[in-house]
């Protein structure tokens, strides 16, 4: 097992990307921590990885309360005496050109694509760097690599957090303890709620994946989990600063 007995925290782990990344860790043999800010979401997807013989625990947990977000990933290294793996996981997806987004569905960008994603890479890095190792894993997008017309609020902060990955990944190099963010393409989950309503609806989007992808389909959250466990395990031992996209050519 790649993960075995090593502790593993997931934010956004309900649903989607998150919950596959989550069952796939537990599947190598990481204990979880699943929080979703659904915590019934969070339970249901521990209860699932214990069912199928593996250890977690899931609870509700708001990114965007820094105490609350801090104190749950201190309080994981201080239930198991470790912390290996960090999946900050949780955004949001506000779509719209400069002019049909206000300031404060900016700030609510910011704060859960970015902010959010700073308070947990430091309360990881607060344990992971004295002990020198772990795995900080934040997810980005692919619309971090290039931009998206109309969605200038998810644009800029994808980009902004692929700028901090690589600044913490060469600050804490050193100290043995990687950061790489996770850019995935167009995957079939509730997230695409912000391009779905740009383009009209599912018609819209389903006709653009076929048509503007190279690969002409979605991606599945089982792909990126895939890549999650490559990410958080030593498979990946000399990554750090990394965005690795997995979006079937799109952004080429």
């Amino acid at each position: 097992m790649e993960l075995k007995d090593r502790v593993a925290f997931v934010t956004a782990g309900g649903a989607g990307i998150g919950r596959a990344g989550a069952l796939a860790m537990a599947r190598e043999g990481a204990l979880g921590g699943v929080t979703d800010l659904l915590a019934e979401r969070a339970r249901a997807v521990a209860a699932e990885i214990r069912a199928a013989g593996g250890r977690a625990e899931g609870f509700g947990l708001d990114v965007a309360d820094d105490a609350a977000l801090e104190d749950a990933i201190l309080g994981a290294d201080r239930r198991h005496g470790r912390l290996d793996v960090v999946h900050s996981h949780a955004g949001v997806q506000v779509p719209g050109r400069l002019d049909q987004v206000s300031a404060d569905q900016m700030d609510l960008s910011w704060r859960l694509n970015v902010r959010a994603h700073f308070i947990a890479a430091r309360a990881a890095m607060s344990v992971m760097a004295p002990r020198r190792a772990g795995s900080i894993i934040v997810t980005s997008s692919n619309s971090g690599v290039q931009y998206d017309r109309g969605m200038i609020a998810y644009c800029t902060t994808k980009h902004a957090v692929i700028a901090m990955v690589r600044q913490i990944a060469a600050d804490y190099a050193r100290d043995n303890v990687r950061c790489n963010a996770l850019c995935p393409g167009f995957v079939d989950t509730i997230f695409n709620a912000g391009f779905e309503e740009q383009m009209g609806g599912r018609a819209g989007l389903e006709k653009y994946v076929s048509d503007t992808i190279p690969m002409g389909r979605f991606g599945s959250a089982g792909e990126m989990a895939e890549a999650v466990v490559y990410l958080a395990s030593d498979r990946s031992f000399f990554m750090t600063g990394h965005a690795l996209v997995i979006d079937g050519a799109e952004s080429l």
